[in-house]
């Protein structure tokens, strides 16, 4: 099949390489043409494990390609994907002018019967939107709501084999037919397609990730409840998540999520739900925790263990991005230490494997970025764990002993309160752990 994917950023690129990858002819397209020589050179732009790999065998089997001829792309496709931008606006509802763009464009260009399919998060009664600016156009347009439900760092696994695909559309056999076959290749037996009406297909999406979102701000609730009673959140969770009706997963606490999904969408859910008439509390309540949570670790540091003056600590962090296998910044709990810290008058060193050059571009020399995670420690008053890499997990502690200048380690991610550090010499703290 013929296909357009309309949208360069992580969906776009991720959806546009799969797709190519199971056999179809592929143009991402974008209107920012420097960007677009980027990627027709070889270069991508975002850091995903196994994505450059898959690009570049597409590119050399002319199944995919780069455009910033975006109403060309439009006219040789029969399957037309928007994967624009949909930021929150300064009230937290999405900004939907980029989709309207590519909507808009396609009325005007399409050249034959095609399917419009929408993978930008995007909230409900986006879809009609989408059917009224196309329906004057020449050419019968479908449009299909098909939300993208990837997981940064794992999202080609996520995407070639996905525990459901969602597809929004009406009863239409012309529909069905082609987005079955467009995802026959990733689930062959189509048991994993849920059929839905575009508004559900739309309101999934954001239900999906403020239903995770709520289990993550709960468990950090419950971390500082841990530590006023003298209890441990990870023998916590593990009882609570032994039972089957709750699992495992998403019980984690930590210092807050972030990314490009959790914290836009549960805001974006709220705003949607409120403009008609209905307060969604819980929603509202997860995102108040949440923000309150990302200051965890600014709070321990200057109440608990400096004794409430940051000025002149040398505080070094490990790991910058909002979590591992990615090199994505936005809303990273680390951004804000960062700026609660440099606020305080404190120095801070940090060391990331992928997202040090974005963490550049915001603070320019107002912080150290160093190559060797161990360089941000030297000297330092305390060590803090943000992002839990895995070459963070199992570090030397003899070598962190005789560089930091005070044997002080916050742990973040809870991923080292079982290695007995307090008897080797360290301070250690936790996210509602009691640690050893």
């Amino acid at each position: 099949m013929k296909l357009a994917m309309i949208g360069t950023g992580y969906v776009g690129l991720v959806s546009g390489a799969c797709f190519a990858e199971t056999g179809n002819h592929v143009i991402c397209a974008d209107i920012d043409a420097a960007k677009i020589e980027r990627l027709a050179g070889g270069e991508i732009p975002i850091f995903e494990p196994g994505l450059g790999e898959m690009a570049a065998r597409n590119v050399l089997q002319r199944r995919l390609s780069f455009s910033s001829d975006v109403s060309g792309a439009i006219a040789e496709s029969e399957v037309i994907c928007i994967a624009v931008g949909t930021p929150p606006r300064s009230d937290g509802a999405a900004d939907l002018h980029a989709v309207d763009r590519v909507a808009e464009t396609v009325a005007q260009r399409v050249a034959r019967e095609s399917v419009l399919v929408i993978k930008s998060t995007v909230p409900v009664g986006t879809n009609a939107r989408v059917r009224r600016i196309v329906k004057a156009a020449t050419h019968r347009i479908h449009v299909v709501s098909n939300p993208e439900f990837l997981k940064e760092g794992n999202a080609i696994d996520d995407f070639m084999k996905p525990d459901r695909i969602v597809i929004g559309c009406d009863d239409d056999f012309f529909v069905r037919d082609v987005m079955s076959r467009l995802y026959h290749p990733v689930t062959l037996s189509a048991e994993r397609i849920v059929w839905m009406d575009p508004a559900s297909a739309e309101l999934t999406k954001y239900v999906a990730n403020t239903m995770l979102a709520m289990r993550i701000s709960f468990m950090n609730e419950v971390a500082a409840l841990c530590e006023k009673v003298g209890a441990d959140i990870h023998l916590v969770r593990q009882g609570v998540g032994s039972d089957e009706r709750i699992g495992s997963k998403f019980l984690y606490a930590g210092p807050g999520f972030g990314g490009s999904c959790f914290p836009k969408d549960v805001v974006a859910l709220v705003s949607t739900a409120r403009d008609l008439g209905v307060e969604l509390d819980l929603a509202n309540t997860t995102d108040r925790v949440n923000r309150r949570q990302k200051g965890v670790l600014a709070r321990k540091l200057k109440h608990v263990h400096f004794d409430g003056d940051l000025r002149g600590k040398r505080i070094a962090i490990w790991g910058l991005a909002f979590k591992p296998r990615t090199d994505d910044i936005r809303e990273s709990p680390a951004l804000q230490l960062i700026d609660t810290l440099l606020s305080e008058g404190a120095e801070v060193a940090a060391h990331d494997p992928e997202a040090m050059p974005n963490v550049q571009a915001v603070y320019g020399e107002r912080i150290t970025l160093v190559e060797d995670a161990y360089d941000a420690a030297k000297d330092a008053d305390a060590l803090v764990l943000v992002t839990e890499w895995r070459q963070y997990q199992n570090p030397d502690f003899a070598r962190l002993m005789t560089s930091m200048r005070r044997p002080l380690l916050l742990d973040g991610r809870n991923i080292w309160s079982s290695y007995g550090l307090r008897k080797l010499g360290f301070t250690y703290d936790g996210i509602g752990v009691r640690g050893s």
